[in-house]
């Protein structure tokens, strides 16, 4: 891993721990084992490292989510696949966990990936929904756009309800609810008019 890779990786980690406020050059430094030198030949400042670290966590979460969305199945199959995927619930969404940072949500450069990630997921789980009503898999009352921000709320309502009991059963009981739901909304064989 090259230095600016392990400038990158601290922030990322520290990010998520301790948020932007908590999350000093010195501390990244010490978690990289480089000096200032190093830090500041890579990047211009404590921002900068910054924005590196949340696009690459944004990017990384959304190639996780592709994985399992722009897999086979059914729309049902692959957005349960995404919610069933392993994650380190107790811990939050490392993006999601930045929407409750004040000062990054205030800087427009940081809040930027945040924003983007959430926007492809939306757009994204909505696509696969309207693919499902095309393909007769799900009934026609489903509002794809509507229902893709519910399975991105309850998701991360999931992590806060969660990281709120310390146990993970309230993130598994959002989750089988809102699948519920969608398995509601199934028609019982494609092209069927349920």
């Amino acid at each position: 891993m090259t230095t600016q890779d392990r400038l990158i990786e601290s922030t990322r980690t520290l990010l998520w721990e301790r948020g932007y406020v908590g999350t000093s050059p010195k501390a990244i430094q010490q978690l990289a084992g480089v000096g200032q030198g190093s830090m500041y030949h890579h990047f211009t400042g404590k921002p900068d490292l910054a924005l590196a670290a949340i696009t690459r966590t944004a990017e990384e979460r959304r190639a996780q989510a592709e994985a399992q969305l722009g897999g086979p199945g059914t729309a049902v199959e692959r957005i349960t696949a995404y919610l069933r995927r392993e994650r380190e619930v107790l811990r939050g969404c490392p993006v999601g966990r930045l929407t409750q940072d004040p000062d990054v949500m205030a800087d427009p450069a940081l809040r930027r990936p945040v924003e983007q990630m959430f926007a492809w997921l939306r757009e994204r789980l909505a696509g696969i929904l309207a693919e499902g009503l095309t393909a007769g898999e799900l009934r026609p009352v489903l509002d794809p756009a509507a229902t893709a921000a519910t399975v991105v709320a309850t998701l991360q309502g999931g992590y806060v309800l969660a990281r709120a009991a310390a146990a993970t059963g309230p993130f598994d009981q959002a989750i089988d609810g809102l699948l519920g739901l969608l398995t509601a909304a199934a028609t019982s064989a494609p092209g069927s008019a349920a």
